[in-house]
């Protein structure tokens, strides 16, 4: 039989780690001084002289002391417990949902911000599936996000105003928002044509503007991270502004060397990418970035655009040297499908094998794979599922679950994503 909502309700009150209980206490102990000292004032009158009329049914003297005491003290902790959750609302009632108990809310934020200490590294559309699997467990998140991007609106900001590229920022900072679905539907909203604005993503002219009013990109994104009330941070992996080379080869053993982000998997389709390079090639690393992945708890890396969206954050040679540093426990999330242009017929151990080229090492410990193949290939003209290895590469951990999204297939689907690096994480623990 399920529990009164009351029962239930007041059951998380007195949960452990709520910081609920402690304040109670004191709130009773003051309630009883209070009342002790009513308690010596009323015996002063009494011993005074002749008992007030009113004062002898007020305090319902023709009662044995033993049923007025009882009375009494059930009336007094009833009444402080409904005071106690009805001030608790009013009180709290501007930062919860609407309908929502405020003790279960409470209880989770107090959870969440004890939570692990989780950095997401990455960038492009698969980072955001990360964060919103993570953010129901802890709220201490760093996403570090590459600044290579030079393409679409993004690109043309940092061309036109020498800005990071904003819209790996937006997409995150979106994703880690506690109002998620407006901030999303507001962030990527498009200005049409006509308009002066037209291509450019609200949450980038956002991102832009809070630059223009703090000063610096930097400030204006660690300012986002407040405004928006995020849980957690999206930073940048470097502040230079950086660009993205590749050399890719053709069914002719040419190399050609491809310059920008954006051009990557268009002039990569029908070639293989030999190897990927930044410029400068030796930005320095953000502190801040550094700072949180030497004090995380696990480290993550995809999923996303391997060349475009992943590595670009391996070439800055400090970010490297931190993970490797790290004691985190650290974790590579392999993509679903494969992404035309970048890694046409790759499977995990491909993956794998680029990884440790470009950073010169091997720097996870756990490769997390989808094992749920569906028989109708991902949508996308030369796309594929990523096929899981007979044995991973490089002894590597190899876990695999079921992390497709329903709706999307060729995507991960958060709360499984969530759940599965969360198992990970607690059974390092």
């Amino acid at each position: 039989m399920r529990k009164p909502y009351v029962f239930r309700s007041l059951r998380l009150w007195l949960r452990p780690g709520i910081h609920i209980k402690r304040w109670l206490l004191a709130l009773i102990l003051g309630i009883t001084m209070i009342s002790l000292g009513l308690a010596y004032l009323l015996r002063a009158l009494y011993l005074a002289g002749p008992y007030p009329a009113f004062l002898y049914w007020m305090t319902l003297q023709f009662l044995p002391h033993a049923v007025r005491a009882a009375l009494f003290g059930a009336a007094g902790v009833g009444l402080t417990v409904w005071a106690f959750i009805r001030l608790s609302r009013s009180l709290l009632e501007p930062f919860t949902e609407p309908g929502a108990d405020v003790a279960v809310q409470l209880y989770r934020h107090r959870q969440r911000q004890r939570g692990p200490r989780i950095v997401c590294i990455g960038g492009g559309t698969g980072m955001p599936s990360v964060l919103r699997g993570l953010k129901a467990y802890t709220a201490n998140i760093t996403a570090i996000v590459t600044v290579a991007d030079d393409g679409g609106s993004s690109g043309r900001l940092r061309r036109e105003m020498g800005l990071l590229p904003p819209g790996d920022f937006r997409n995150n900072l979106a994703a880690l928002s506690e109002a998620e679905e407006i901030t999303q539907r507001l962030f990527q909203y498009r200005f049409p044509e006509g308009t002066g604005l037209q291509g450019h993503a609200f949450g980038n002219l956002y991102l832009a503007a809070m630059a223009g009013v703090t000063g610096s990109f930097e400030q204006g994104l660690l300012m986002s991270n407040r405004v928006l009330a995020v849980r957690g941070l999206v930073l940048p992996s470097t502040l230079e502004l950086v660009q993205l080379i590749a050399d890719v080869q053709d069914e002719e053993g040419r190399i050609k060397r491809i310059f920008g982000e954006s051009l990557i998997p268009k002039v990569g389709r029908g070639r293989r990418i030999r190897r990927v390079y930044l410029e400068p090639d030796t930005p320095r690393a953000y502190p801040e970035a550094i700072k949180a992945i030497l004090n995380a708890d696990m480290i993550i890396a995809g999923p996303g655009s391997l060349y475009t969206s992943v590595i670009p954050n391996l070439l800055v040679p400090e970010i490297t040297e931190a993970i490797a540093a790290s004691r985190a426990v650290k974790v590579y999330v392999c993509n679903i499908a494969t992404q035309p242009g970048e890694t046409d017929g790759y499977d995990v151990n491909d993956h794998l094998a680029t990884l440790e080229s470009h950073a010169n090492r091997k720097l996870f410990h756990y490769v997390l794979a989808n094992h749920h193949i569906p028989r109708t290939p991902p949508v996308g003209e030369g796309s594929e599922w990523v096929p899981l290895p007979r044995e991973p590469h490089g002894g590597y951990q190899l876990i695999t679950t079921d992390l497709q999204d329903r709706a999307r297939p060729w995507r991960h689907d958060p709360v499984k994503m969530g759940r599965a690096l969360m198992d990970i994480l607690h059974s390092r623990g």
